[in-house]
């Protein structure tokens, strides 16, 4: 624990204007964020008697071990840049809104030659638009098989499409007339294109103008004596009313707006949104979060609006936000929404009518929100915090170990070795900081070695990382280590402007897939370094044994234990991650080709020489003139191709397990050495994948 004063800023130092500042860690780790109109004055409240502190920003103030910041021009520029800041950082003592469902929405992917209607949930990609959220999928599905009648928009995948296009037959939905069929041609890139606009402009609320126009159609096709033409404009006009039934009216005059509610306590705010379009509820969603902070509702309220509002533009931000609690200072805030849309926004709070009457509706739903998931949450807590006091006992830890991270090995008979890192933080999963690594200090097969490894290259950026700032001095250290961590994603995680995004803090247990060598040998590597102050053990599959270094025998947890049970979910999360970055690697070697070395080849040539001798086999056998005979292909590149297929190895032949008969290889298909693979290939159950 820090004393504030030792890190305090001498009060001159502190400039009198807007800014954004970064309390931050032992460990360099951002830990909160804030701005202010006036830096000098914010930063003073914190650096007074900690007995006049919240309790919570007392133990913001004791864990950080530095402050920093940044002075900006406006109050305006301070939101933006603090809503930045949160995003990258995740400061642990910030407010963070935690959907409590993953919300669906409509999406009609208008970025796209034929755009496409379909569900879409988690982040929103450029060009796309979305409508929504929706409790529930089906929802979704309901109110588009309505609007299919009408608007016969492509709801198809890309390899439907594409096959429809290639036998020239449509879908079902093309032959019942719920899709205009672009991909045989009945309708025009262009005629798709409008067909898709009017879909959107129904869904956003634009519905009035359409369902008149359509009456007028029908009424026409009836003085006519159209009636076929009338009566299915009658049956398009009854489905569009029964879509939008669904919705009721809420609000008068065609009204564009948010309402959002906040039920708090203490300990935790529940967050609820529901979205108005054309008068009409068109979504709901709804978040948690934890006060880590001394806040208001107006703060809270602020946060809302920069979750909600940070990644959008246009017309996705309302003319209207109703809020039950002004941010202060408001005119930053409103300007900072009129900057998102590009026209005025009105931030305010519902006095009387219809609005004040659906704001205590929002109000209600918010209160119920927060009441099921504190009665939901009530176990979940005392079951992490139980399962963290168990581990510490059973280790004999001088505390709870509130970060843990976990190491496995996994590889399929010596080939692709690899190594996954997964993290959890009080007992929860931590996603964002897992990593993978490549095993490159040896060949073959070799566990406890590849264990060794992992453990020295994931330390040994953590001691360079504390080199960076002081905070380790050992003359057998190296500086500059370079290694190439991963993230989940396979990025390779580097420095961005001097903002570290690695790993420059330690857990307090570290935890290996495996018995007493694997153990030993992530100890060993930890020694070496120097590194004391970090447990470790291992969890046996067999028995499910938990090792420790230093013990002639297993430390064994009783099978009801909830400690046990968390290091089998850390366990078994590492092995998952490990097993599927092993299989990536391992079908992109069995995806590539000799063809892959041949400089200047590319895909079409490949697939020429492929269409033209049916096999690699046969390719292999062509002599340089029959190379030649292909379209593009040279006789120096003819060489080249001949040379690269006679240095490749050949697969082995496939075999019908089952009735021992050697198979024949399919055209065009490759293995790893570009011959078919094997129908008798490895199986891959987990044991054999450790």
């Amino acid at each position: 624990m820090a004393d504030p004063s030792s890190y305090r800023p001498v009060p001159g130092q502190i400039p009198d204007s807007p800014g954004v500042y970064r309390f931050r860690d032992e460990h360099r780790r951002v830990i909160y964020v804030g701005k202010a109109k006036s830096l000098r004055q914010r930063l003073a409240n914190y650096f007074q008697d900690l007995a006049n502190l919240h309790p919570r920003t007392r133990t913001m103030v004791t864990t950080a071990a530095s402050v920093e910041w940044t002075v900006v021009s406006t109050e305006v520029e301070a939101l933006q840049l603090e809503y930045s800041w949160i995003k990258e950082y995740d400061p642990r003592f910030n407010v963070k809104y935690r959907d409590d469902k993953s919300y669906p929405y409509l999406a009609v992917t208008m970025n796209e030659e034929f755009p496409r209607v379909q569900v879409m949930r988690g982040h929103k990609k450029k060009g796309v638009r979305y409508f929504g959220p929706y409790g529930h999928a089906w929802a979704i599905r309901d109110t588009v098989d309505l609007l299919l009648r009408v608007f016969p928009v492509r709801t198809c995948s890309a390899g439907v499409f594409k096959n429809a296009a290639r036998t020239g037959r449509p879908c079902l939905l093309g032959y019942i007339g719920k899709c205009s069929a672009p991909c045989v041609g009945r309708v025009s890139a262009d005629e798709h294109r409008e067909l898709a606009e009017e879909f959107c402009d129904f869904m956003a609320g634009r519905t009035g103008t359409y369902l008149r126009r359509l009456e007028k159609q029908m009424t026409e096709a009836a003085e006519a004596m159209e009636y076929e033409r009338a009566a299915r404009l009658r049956d398009d006009i009854e489905a569009l009313k029964k879509a939008m039934e669904k919705n009721a009216v809420v609000l008068a005059d065609a009204t564009d707006a948010d309402l959002i509610a906040v039920a708090e306590d203490e300990l935790e705010a529940a967050v609820q949104i529901f979205h108005v379009r054309g008068g009409r509820v068109r979504g709901q969603r709804g978040w948690v979060t934890d006060k880590v902070e001394e806040i208001t509702t107006g703060a809270l309220v602020e946060h809302a609006l920069q979750q909600l509002y940070g990644e959008e533009t246009g017309d996705s931000v309302p003319k209207e936000v109703l809020v039950p609690a002004l941010p202060d200072p408001l005119e930053p805030v409103q300007e900072w929404l009129t900057g998102r849309r590009g026209s005025n926004v009105s931030l305010r709070i519902p006095q009387r009518g219809d609005k004040k009457a659906l704001m205590e509706t929002v109000a209600r739903n918010a209160q119920q929100a927060l009441v099921l998931h504190k009665t939901k949450r009530a176990s979940d807590l005392t079951t992490r915090s139980r399962a963290l006091e168990e581990i510490a006992e059973a280790l004999d830890l001088d505390s709870a170990p509130l970060r843990i991270e976990c190491y496995d090995i996994s590889h399929l008979q010596g080939d692709d070795v690899v190594a996954s890192m997964v993290v959890f933080e009080d007992g929860l999963q931590r996603k964002s900081e897992y990593r993978r690594f490549q095993i490159k200090g040896f060949e073959g097969q070799d566990d406890v070695r590849s264990m060794h490894e992992v453990i020295t290259r994931r330390f040994k950026r953590y001691i360079a990382e504390k080199e960076k700032t002081g905070e380790w001095v050992d003359e057998g250290s190296q500086d500059g280590v370079q290694d190439d961590f991963r993230d989940a994603s396979g990025n390779t995680l580097t420095e961005d402007n001097g903002r570290p995004k690695k790993f420059a803090y330690p857990p307090q247990l570290v935890v290996v897939d495996g018995g007493r060598p694997q153990v030993a040998a992530a100890k060993k590597a930890l020694d070496e370094l120097g590194i004391d102050d970090v447990a470790v053990c291992g969890l046996a599959k067999r028995l499910e044994e938990v090792w420790l270094p230093d013990d002639e025998d297993p430390v064994v947890l009783p099978r009801t234990s909830e400690g046990l049970y968390l290091l089998q979910r850390v366990r078994d999360e590492a092995h998952r991650f490990a097993i599927t970055y092993q299989r990536t690697k391992r079908a992109k070697r069995f995806r590539s080709s000799p063809l892959d070395d041949v400089p200047g080849l590319g895909d079409t040539r490949k697939q020429a020489l492929l269409k033209h001798f049916g096999s690699l086999k046969k390719l292999r056998s062509a002599t340089i003139d029959q190379i030649c005979e292909v379209p593009g292909i040279g006789r120096k590149t003819a060489e080249t191709i001949a040379v690269a297929l006679a240095q490749a190895v050949p697969a082995a032949p496939a075999v019908n397990t089952a009735t021992g008969e050697i198979m024949e290889e399919e055209p065009g298909t490759m293995g790893s050495t570009g011959e078919p693979a094997t129908a008798g290939a490895p199986d891959e159950r987990r044991g054999q994948e450790t």
